[in-house]
């Protein structure tokens, strides 16, 4: 397994593992990691919005629906402290990968309890 730290928002809130860009993302229903791509067609799901009236992230290039219920059930395992986040990928240690920024639309910037406490 593959256990990296980022930063929750700012510089080094992205991280890239073999080609695929994650981010920490904070809604109204909880915290995950997210994939920054969509996997219809790529666009950029770090740019998604939250459904108002379900709990679906909708992606911006093609209106594609994915469940946030399911990211946070099923997604990459991650824990918070402070602006650091902690998570465990599915890849073997010592995968390469790098940290970069990308921005987060205002529904996966927002707060959560954690942030409220």
């Amino acid at each position: 397994m593959l256990v990296l730290s980022f930063a929750v928002s700012g510089a080094g809130n992205c991280v890239t593992v073999e080609d695929m860009p994650y981010v920490y993302a904070r809604s109204r229903l909880g915290s995950f990691v997210l994939p920054a791509r969509c996997p219809h067609r790529g666009g950029p799901l770090h740019l998604a919005t939250v459904e108002p009236d379900r709990a679906r992230l909708v992606c911006p290039w093609h209106e594609r629906a994915s469940s946030v219920r399911r990211a946070l059930s099923s997604g990459v395992p991650v824990v918070r402290n402070g602006n650091r986040a902690t998570a465990v990928f599915p890849h073997e240690a010592g995968t390469p990968h790098h940290l970069t920024h990308r921005p987060l639309s205002a529904d996966l910037a927002g707060k959560t309890l954690e942030d409220r406490s």
